[in-house]
């Protein structure tokens, strides 16, 4: 099995490089146009990125997200919800470096077989980085009118939430 992994790509870039030898395609010029293709969109995916970073970052350093969590804390309480995974679950659909972070930091203040380790883990592993995903897809695909994919992408993350507390609530 090591070894099918190790040569599985070299022999699917050998295989793409035969088959257009002998169905003669200029190889150099297909791949010059597929890397043209790449930088545009790549070029187009940029402002929104940049905006949505940028908001992200100004959120977080004003304490915004302390203060979100504060206020939430009774009601994640209430759903068997461990507090300490709050800042996790808010920042899990926004950014995928920054739950990461918050990530790493319950797991070694609490450990990963704790009811807050647990509960982290699967938040974590269960949910998308919803709003990088929508701007990034959307905005290579040109998609302006996005009508219930934030909406119907925000109910996926709160059900991975709620059901990460109660699930790992009864299993403990």
């Amino acid at each position: 099995m090591k070894l099918f992994a190790a040569l599985a790509v070299p022999l699917a870039v050998g295989g793409i490089l035969l088959y257009g030898l002998l169905h003669g395609v200029d190889l150099f010029a297909a791949f010059a146009e597929g890397a043209k293709k790449g930088l545009r969109t790549a070029a187009a995916m940029l402002p929104p990125l940049v905006l949505f970073l940028a908001i992200l970052g100004m959120f977080e350093a004003s304490g915004g997200l302390d203060v979100l969590c504060h206020a939430l804390r009774p009601a994640a309480e209430l759903l068997d919800i461990p507090p300490e995974v709050l800042p996790l679950s808010l920042l899990r659909p926004v950014s995928g470096s920054g739950s990461l972070a918050v990530f790493r930091e319950i797991l070694a203040e609490y450990g990963p077989d704790s009811a807050v380790g647990r509960t982290a883990s699967v938040i974590q592993s269960a949910s998308e980085t919803t709003f990088y995903t929508l701007t990034v897809y959307f905005g290579a695909a040109k998609i302006s009118r996005q009508r219930y994919a934030l909406p119907c992408s925000l109910a996926g993350d709160l059900a991975v939430v709620l059901s990460a507390g109660w699930l790992v609530g009864r299993m403990l």
